[in-house]
């Protein structure tokens, strides 16, 4: 029996919670049905990617390559700035059916490279641009074109001419159900220097706006690399970074 059969098992007869933690935080949920408050059921129009970034999910949450626990409460992923773009890079973009000439469509190159059942194991990679990412040449472009066009891709607008991308891998390892080992390596591809901030980011999906449980949940710092996560539903955990 191999080791990831034995934490199978363990997950099934419920003795160690091998599955707790693992890929289930989405890396888009602008646009979805699930967050759509509109009168008139127009889920893309309602909460469009433009407003992922400052407005608050009911019952998402999303991010680049990241995890959460089953019920995401407590969530992790990674940020990205290239030092040209106007936002943060957070989550997948995309567009919507109204936007795309073939329909709803995301414009991006993110590969699922691993998991094991049992998430025990994880890794991801995401292919990021040292040019400003063209969100509105997407959006016109696609727009502008007929059903019998072809789309028009992210690498049709030359963002990645002379490989000047960054390849940024994240890689989760447990060596416990709770103890986490994270990885993000950044490979830059191009043929010259290249700004890039690398922000992992920790937060709460907010459970306490909405009327129904008002107990907030808090991060301490508690120095330069070590964060405190108090949440009412788990006993509390760390993050620690390493430098």
């Amino acid at each position: 029996m191999t080791q990831e059969e034995k934490r199978l098992q363990e997950s099934r007869g419920r003795t160690t919670h091998w599955k707790r933690w693992g890929p289930y935080l989405s890396e888009r949920a602008w646009g979805t049905v699930r967050e759509d408050y509109s009168p008139y059921g127009a889920a893309w129009e309602y909460f469009p990617h433009d407003h992922a970034r400052s407005r608050v999910y009911r019952w998402n949450e999303d991010g680049l390559g990241g995890i959460s626990d089953r019920q995401k409460f407590v969530c992790f992923a990674l940020a990205l700035w290239n030092g040209r773009d106007p936002i943060l890079k957070e989550r997948l973009f995309g567009l919507t059916g109204n936007e795309g000439n073939h329909g709803e469509d995301v414009k991006e190159y993110y590969f699922y490279l691993d998991s094991t059942p049992t998430h025990s194991y994880l890794k991801f990679l995401y292919k990021y641009p040292q040019a400003e990412f063209p969100y509105d040449r997407l959006v016109e472009e696609n727009r502008r074109r007929g059903r019998q066009a072809l789309e028009f891709e992210l690498i049709d607008t030359g963002v990645f001419a002379e490989d000047r991308y960054f390849d940024v891998c994240v890689e989760y390892a447990k060596a416990t159900p709770e103890d986490i080992l994270i990885r993000v390596r950044a490979v830059n591809r191009g043929p010259e220097t290249a700004q890039l901030h690398l922000l992992p980011t920790l937060w709460f999906r907010n459970t306490w706006s909405w009327g129904l449980d008002e107990r907030r949940p808090h991060l301490r710092g508690r120095n330069s690399w070590a964060v405190e996560v108090n949440h009412y539903y788990y006993t509390p955990r760390w993050l620690y970074c390493e430098g």
